[in-house]
């Protein structure tokens, strides 16, 4: 019995959307449209008013600078954010991360750890009682 052979269509890849707005339909909305169709952690944010270094990195980003190196881990991606390389301060070093249509309305400190991954060795000699019996030669 011959096998049949199907040709693949190649995968396409689907257009972003955040609740049913495209990423382009949300750079060209205004922060009073915004508001609605926010989480409501990130809407209480906006409703209480950003403090100024908030602002300053807000101006930074419509300006077009290059290079943007924050500490602000708590400030909420917006839509006009979306394409950039921001250095994200994880209390160390400052860590580049580009903002993805998928990070909108999520805060910078999700992108940027704080906490590396432990990768023990193996234990020395007198680290165990199994140890004991080694010998050194």
């Amino acid at each position: 019995m011959a096998k049949k052979t199907q040709k693949r269509m190649p995968r396409r890849r689907e257009e972003f959307t955040y609740r049913g707005h495209s990423v382009t339909d949300l750079q060209q909305m205004a922060l009073s449209e915004l508001l609605p169709i926010m989480p409501a952690r990130a809407r209480r944010k906006f409703d209480r008013g950003l403090s100024r270094d908030h602002e300053k990195l807000l101006a930074d980003v419509r300006s077009g600078d290059e290079t943007i190196r924050t500490h602000l881990r708590d400030m909420v991606i917006m839509p006009e954010m979306v394409g950039r390389t921001i250095q994200i301060h994880n209390g160390k070093e400052f860590q580049k991360v580009e903002i993805q249509p998928e990070a909108v309305f999520h805060y910078l400190g999700e992108f940027a750890l704080t906490r590396k991954r432990v990768s023990h060795g193996s234990a020395g000699i007198g680290a165990t009682r199994s140890s004991k019996y080694v010998p050194l030669k």
